[in-house]
């Protein structure tokens, strides 16, 4: 079949947003590429008889952009498709313990694995957001812990954590398909992942509680999170700018010694310990 690749450009704060809304659109694959404070490039590979202008119109419309972007396409052939794909979601190592790959790379010995093969647009271990709530596992489960991924996506996060030795993981998002997929993804890795709305995640506290999402949302979640924490837990939020990092540990404050823990890019990890 022959194919088509997109490349949009977009608003960093609307791009998770539109890449998963291109996959519910009917794309293939979608990544995000050429990170920049404000702006992000997304490319995303469709069928030739794909209508390309609605496609992009309604995944606009899905997220929530007052405009579809502009974008270019160029023609691919089957072999080209393959080896494009394989190229945007390499594999990618998180500190000295954790490895995550698609399936058609071998993980180096002696590393937690996790396989994620490009489905959803968003999760991959490839987005700097991604990589340091990666990080932050990494360096943080010691084995035994309970974890929450509060705005799950893919799993990859929920996933790690109980390839690092976390004893219960548990997934919460708003789209019904996002929690398909992690649990999909969680099966094929060998993981029991308890993902739900967020109306039914049983009532009970976290050792951990990770979420990867947007700084207002995080905002107003900042009551929800912490009470979710227990006593002495730790949280982690990401999917916010540098500049916006301050504004949200001043939300968390009331709860947590919450600061900047780690930049990767433009891009910040805000952690801290529950009071």
């Amino acid at each position: 079949m022959p194919w088509r690749a997109l490349t949009l450009l977009v608003e960093a704060g609307a791009a998770e947003a539109m890449s998963e809304a291109l996959v519910d659109a009917g794309a293939h694959s979608v990544s995000i590429d050429n990170l920049e404070r404000e702006r992000q490039t997304l490319y995303a590979i469709i069928a030739t008889g794909q209508d390309a202008s609605g496609l992009v119109a309604r995944a606009a419309d899905a997220a929530g952009l007052a405009r579809a972007p502009q974008f270019t396409t160029a023609e691919l052939a089957d072999d080209d498709w393959v080896r494009k794909s394989q190229a945007q979601f390499p594999p990618v190592e998180i500190g000295s313990r954790l490895w995550v790959g698609p399936g058609w790379h071998e993980p180096p010995a002696g590393r937690a694995v996790v396989r994620l093969d490009p489905g959803l647009a968003f999760g991959t271990g490839t987005h700097p957001t991604t990589r340091l709530v990666l990080d932050f596992l990494e360096k943080t489960i010691l084995g035994g812990e309970r974890v929450l991924d509060y705005g799950c996506g893919s799993g990859i996060l929920a996933i790690a954590a109980a390839k690092l030795g976390a004893a219960r993981v548990d997934g919460v998002d708003v789209d019904p398909q996002a929690l398909q997929t992690a649990c999909a993804n969680a099966q094929r890795n060998g993981i029991e992942l308890r993902a739900t709305l967020p109306e039914a995640l049983p009532a009970g506290s976290y050792d951990i509680v990770v979420s990867n999402i947007l700084a207002q949302p995080l905002i107003v979640l900042a009551p929800l999170l912490a009470a979710r924490t227990r006593a002495g837990g730790r949280i982690a939020l990401a999917g916010i700018l540098e500049a916006q990092a301050a504004e949200l540990a001043a939300a968390y404050a009331p709860w947590f010694d919450a600061r900047t823990c780690a930049l990767h890019e433009d891009w910040a990890l805000v952690a801290g310990v529950r009071r």
